[in-house]
């Protein structure tokens, strides 16, 4: 990820996949910008670079698009307001819809029934003067986007969307305005006019933009819910005393009160009480999670029934929530490869219309039968309407919007467009072992008496030495040993012995805590171990040895345990179709026994660090498409070099940075929920495009005429502008859909 500051821009004005090009290159002129990507689907842009937003703002304008900065300090209030701008917009496109179909409606259902005059004739020299001026109030009225945003295009030497409506509806209405005042210029076979099929056309068009622009906000409800997670306010606590502030006064290391069914304002840490907290808007799992004195806390979630104080450790745009909101953001904006291409397509698509409607016009003007003149007219301004792209320009992001928002709805935070691509081309999973597949955390799996004394007492034993101690074994007996209620004996004489444990005299006798050569050298006779002991070592776990008063009484077991939903996990895996492959710094013997646990055939043990990413790196040139899913420091460098990193959510910050996915839950479930939601979106984006290609590939030959020679059957231009407003208005349905996908579905092929 680009380590450059990003500038949000909500962009109006425009109407194609054409204008992306166009608004792209208006940023990319800037100084200092390195990196731009607009989104169609939620009319914005994200912009990464050393540069200024008034320019950035500024270049924009200068493109005949306006442009205004997202992300102030209430984010809440700004979306209700863009939501509000943008629903007002739609109203307006109904009343210019409503005024174009009431016009035009009348005059075709007349036109049919024969009750209108012939151009030309004593009845239509007062009446269709008249109908050409309505007709011209109507599309000012009514269209006057299409043609201000076609001047636009000229003047910076573009063409888009409205360059074809403005071409098509101003040639309907220009010719038929010759034959309304000068019916004798034009032969009477070719005295037809089209004012009808001009505003209906607009009529159709309007009303497609906003049913698409309907439908198109619903795809902003994942950013919508996650700002709507921030409270608003917070109880602080200063010089003693408690009082609410705006989150925007909450400072770094100050004393916040959360009461009961509060949300957490910013990111902190618990210093005084306890509550269970639900972290579900983080997680995507629904169980409260108990938290005291020392945890984390995350700003957004919700307190449960305790009340406590917490220290404040970020705030503003530097909590947890905040860096999701931008990451999905950076996400829905992003453009994976078929994106991109689908982009370069649209950019040279409308000059390759307008070269082949004009074509068109010529084949009939100089081979087509009488009136030529009319049916070159029709069918080139059939072409221009029919062929507008905005399908094309749709198909790929708002399908990205709406999958990035179902995973984020899951604790997925993918990070940008080419790792949703390339998730459903996975061929292999890589995983770490220690809190990947394990816990990360050692934990006491069994006590083994080979004394006359029984488990709690040798675990009591064992935990009165090792009171205090730092060390993760020390702290797993002694959890195990608060867990049973234990009562533990003071202890003194403490002495380490580096690398193979510790000894103390606990109520006047000597306890040793170690390994078998702490025992050794002290003396004591090491029997044959125990079937239970032999078992612990076969399957890679530590085996701690207990001894009172020089004599050996018994083992306690230690390993670090698998994650709940491990094996479900890889069974996951293997049902996607993908190879999976342990990979660590561990021994053979333990990774070997993790893998045979999960169900994995495939390991890599006793790497190194810095070796992480070669490994990656064999696979990958073995033609493997791979992933790598870790949690720590040393796995950032494979996360980064593999096609798609997954960072379990609970780990180090710089693998969280490293990875192109984040799984909140911590769960590997979620890679394969992420794999699912990948292939889903691409999926849908295939059917999109495939969708919008084909309706213009059959569509523009249709309108320009092909099936005439065979058929005598011309495609009204009616017709086709209500097509084309129904291409985009199913592009945006068929998105959609992927906000019902479910993620039971995750272990099911593509």
């Amino acid at each position: 990820m680009s380590t450059n500051p990003t500038t949000h821009l909500s962009i109006s004005g425009m109407s194609c996949a054409g204008c992306v090009k166009t608004v792209e290159d208006l940023l990319k002129s800037v100084d200092g910008v390195e990196q731009v990507s607009v989104n169609f689907a939620e009319h914005s842009a994200v912009v990464e670079g050393q540069t200024d937003t008034v320019a950035l703002i500024n270049a924009v304008n200068s493109g005949g698009y306006q442009a205004a900065e997202l992300g102030g300090k209430d984010e809440l209030a700004e979306q209700q307001q863009r939501e509000a701008a943008e629903f007002a917009h739609y109203r307006r496109l109904l009343r210019q819809s409503l005024a174009a179909a009431l016009l035009g409606a009348p005059m075709f259902i007349s036109g049919m029934a024969g009750y209108l005059p012939e151009p030309g004739v004593a009845q239509g020299v007062w009446f269709w003067p008249l109908i050409s001026i309505l007709t011209l109030a109507v599309m000012i009225y009514s269209g006057r986007h299409f043609y201000t945003g076609a001047w636009s295009a000229v003047q910076h030497h573009n063409a888009n969307m409205d360059t074809l409506i403005a071409l098509g509806t101003g040639t309907a209405w220009l010719y038929s305005s010759i034959i309304a005042i000068q019916p004798e210029l034009v032969p009477v076979q070719g005295r037809h006019v089209y004012f009808e099929a001009a505003v209906i056309i607009l009529a159709l068009v309007t009303l497609g933009s906003a049913l698409e622009m309907r439908a198109r906000g619903k795809t902003s409800e994942a950013i919508r819910h996650l700002i709507g997670l921030k409270p608003r306010t917070a109880r602080v606590v200063r010089d003693g005393v408690e009082q609410d502030i705006p989150i925007e006064q909450v400072g770094l290391s100050e004393t916040l009160r959360v009461r009961p069914g509060e949300k957490i304002a910013v990111d902190g840490v618990i210093i005084e009480g306890q509550s269970s907290v639900d972290e579900s808007m983080l997680s995507g799992e629904p169980m409260p999670v108990e938290h005291g004195v020392g945890d984390e806390l995350i700003g957004g979630t919700v307190n449960g029934q305790g009340s406590f104080l917490m220290q404040t450790l970020r705030i503003g745009n530097d909590t947890v929530l905040a860096h999701i909101i931008d990451q999905v953001r950076q996400a829905q904006a992003a453009k994976p490869a078929i994106g991109r291409l689908a982009d370069s397509i649209a950019a040279i698509f409308v000059p390759v219309v307008m070269i082949i409607a004009i074509v068109t016009f010529l084949v009939w003007f100089n081979a087509g039968p009488d009136p030529r003149v009319s049916y070159a007219v029709v069918t080139a301004m059939t072409v221009l309407v029919i062929a507008c792209p905005c399908a094309l320009g749709l198909a790929t992001p708002i399908s990205i919007m709406v999958g990035v928002g179902k995973a984020a709805e899951h604790g997925i935070l993918i990070r940008n467009g080419d790792a949703l691509q390339q998730a459903r081309r996975l061929d292999v999973i890589v995983l770490d072992k220690t809190g990947t597949v394990t816990q990360g955390k050692p934990e006491l799996v069994n006590v083994i008496s080979v004394a006359d004394i029984d488990q709690q007492q040798v675990l009591a034993l064992a935990a009165s030495v090792e009171r205090g101690s730092e060390h993760p074994l020390a702290q797993a007996i002694n959890r195990a040993a608060e867990q049973q209620g234990l009562t533990l004996r003071e202890s003194d004489q403490f002495q380490a012995h580096t690398g193979m444990g510790a000894s103390a005299e606990v109520g006047g006798q000597t306890v040793l805590i170690g390994n078998a050569g702490l025992l050794t050298d002290h003396g004591i006779a090491m029997p044959d171990i125990p079937d239970a002991a032999r078992s612990a070592l076969e399957q890679g776990q530590t085996l701690v040895h207990i001894a009172l008063q020089l004599q050996l009484v018994g083992y306690l077991v230690i390993a670090d345990p698998l994650k709940p939903d491990a094996i479900e996990a890889v069974n996951g895996f293997r049902r996607l179709g993908l190879d999976v492959v342990l990979l660590t710094g561990d021994r053979r013997e333990t990774a070997e026994a993790v893998a045979s646990q999960t169900g994995i055939t495939r390991v890599l043990a006793e790497v190194l660090p810095g070796d992480k990413a070669s490994c990656i790196k064999d696979l990958q040139d073995r033609g493997a498409v791979v992933a790598m899913v870790g949690d720590g420091i040393n796995d950032a460098p494979a996360l980064a070099r593999a096609d798609v990193g997954f960072a379990i959510g609970t780990g180090t910050d710089v693998a969280i940075e490293s990875a192109d996915v984040t799984l909140m839950r911590g769960s590997l479930i979620g890679v394969a929920d992420a794999i699912a939601i990948s292939r889903a979106t691409v999926r849908n984006i295939k059917q999109n495009l495939f969708g919008a290609f084909i309706y213009n590939v059959l569509g523009i030959p249709v309108a320009a005429g092909l099936l005439y020679p065979f058929t005598g059957l011309l495609l009204n231009p009616m017709f086709a502008g209500a097509a084309m407003a129904l291409s985009s208005i199913s592009v945006v349905s068929n998105a959609n859909r992927l906000r019902h996908f479910k993620t039971s579905q995750r272990c099911q092929g593509e």
